[in-house]
């Protein structure tokens, strides 16, 4: 019976490790806004733009509707279980050891890539103003981010709390700014919403391209549920994941499709150019003095806020896996302020390993370790939705109420699963993505090889099966 379930998990948790509570409501909020609002929307929207053309805007509203929905998911599991802990345990509750295990290693890995990826970004960024080498300043973020991460849980949100509002309060500024000068209000030749059927139309390459966008962008929108996992340190985690699901993230969605939708008013979209910011483009078109500058640093911002997020979130995926004994048991070690100090430790120091790999190899064994995560989120997201439909219908069985709810359930789930499936397809069929998915294949390969592994040794140990 899965309440019988729910009270053994709760007895095992007690025996367990436990994080501390000192996160606030607004450091969940902020934190569950700056997850996604990164590189990916201030430089990568660039590409999305220059490829589909005026209907981007199109392109990320699905994108946004796929982690919306499957926030939603994550957010009726959180607030049914919330001794649970990372969201990568709802799946290994409603599904079992192999997909908690698979979920979670695969959910660090991407994480950890993502310390390198931003490290080695933020560095380029910093040598305009640091005449330093790439490495040492990709060395020097990487220390900085490990430090703040092993002060406390607090000094973690405290930190991405401001980042993120940095990164927020820009976005709502330009909104502005924009709006206005699409309006006609400041432009001085009246209204520049023409841009959006000018060249070709809203939609000049086709409804293809709209679609075949989608794989890269939904990657730019992954990153919300880093507030989940966060909450679990708050000292209401319910009520945190309950408010977050309800309302943030729409309002990432109206700042993703908002400003991508402005950008296209303002600017001709043939005139955005790939890896060059669009918002600098608007910018520079509404003739905003040190717009190439203002927009480095909000980057640079965003960069550290995402770096400081992997670290986070590498380190508590990394403890949660240990707890369970699916990692060596010293990463669940908590120090006097509940920090799980090796585990923040182990982030780091691999994310800085793979720096290296970008300043040795970057055409090879980096550019391999980036694409081997490339649809990661993507395999995440499906198990979520699996493990959702399976533990609501549990839970109708035993007449459980639930506080929050996935909508029109399962249609909805179904839907969910089904488009992540023909996202994934598209990412096979691409030439251009194909590297990644069948690259990211290979991780999920190395993963359940480790479970084999773990499985055996487990057996070796005890002479009878692991449950």
């Amino acid at each position: 019976m899965m309440l019988e379930n729910t009270a053994q998990h709760k007895a095992e948790t007690q025996e367990k490790p436990r994080l501390g509570n000192a996160l606030r409501q607004r450091h969940v909020t902020m934190i569950s806004l700056g997850g996604i609002i990164g590189a990916g929307l201030f430089v990568g929207s660039s590409a999305a733009i220059a490829n589909i053309g005026p209907a981007a805007t199109v392109t990320y509203a699905l994108a946004g509707l796929i982690v919306l929905l499957v926030m939603r998911m994550i957010g009726e599991m959180a607030v049914a279980l919330p001794d649970v802990g990372t969201f990568t345990e709802y799946v290994r509750t409603s599904l079992g050891n192999l997909s908690g295990f698979t979920a979670g290693w695969l959910y660090w890995y991407f994480f950890v890539i993502v310390v390198a990826v931003e490290a080695v970004a933020g560095a380029e960024l910093l040598q305009r103003w640091i005449p330093v080498p790439m490495w040492a300043l990709a060395l020097a973020l990487v220390i900085t981010m490990t430090a703040v991460n092993l002060i406390a849980v607090k000094s973690y949100g405290e930190t991405e709390f401001w980042f993120a509002s940095i990164k927020v309060g820009a976005i709502i500024v330009f909104m502005a700014v924009a709006a206005s000068y699409a309006l006609g209000w400041t432009s001085g030749t009246g209204p520049t919403t023409v841009n959006l059927v000018n060249d070709g139309g809203f939609m000049p390459n086709g409804l293809t391209a709209v679609l075949a966008g989608i794989p890269t962008v939904i990657f730019a929108i992954c990153g919300a549920e880093i507030a989940t996992i966060a909450a679990a340190e708050s000292s209401e985690p319910a009520r945190s994941v309950a408010k977050m699901t309800r309302s943030v993230i729409a309002r990432v969605l109206t700042f993703y499709v908002g400003s991508v939708f402005l950008i296209v008013c303002v600017v001709p979209w043939r005139e955005i150019v790939p890896g060059a910011s669009p918002f600098v483009a608007a910018l520079d078109r509404m003739h905003i003095p040190a717009s190439g500058e203002m927009m480095n640093i909000i980057v640079v911002v965003a960069v550290l806020s995402c770096m400081n997020s992997a670290v986070y979130v590498s380190s508590r995926v990394l403890f949660s896996l240990s707890t369970h004994g699916d990692a060596p048991r010293s990463f669940s070690r908590l120090s006097h302020t509940r920090v799980p100090t090796r585990a923040v430790l182990a982030g780091g120091a691999v994310g800085y390993i793979a720096v290296g790999a970008a300043v040795f190899s970057p055409d090879g064994l980096f550019a391999f370790l980036v694409n081997a995560s490339g649809a990661i989120m993507l395999l995440i997201y499906l198990l979520v939705g699996f493990a959702q439909l399976r533990l609501r219908r549990r839970m109708q069985r035993e007449g459980r109420e639930l506080a929050l709810k996935m909508w029109l359930f399962p249609w909805l789930t179904i839907a969910v699963i089904l488009s992540i499936v023909v996202v994934l397809g598209m990412m096979a069929a691409q030439p251009g993505l194909s590297g990644q998915f069948f690259t990211s294949l290979a991780s999920v390969a190395v993963v359940l090889a480790g479970y084999v592994v773990r499985k055996k040794v487990l057996q070796n140990r005890s002479g009878a099966s692991p449950m």
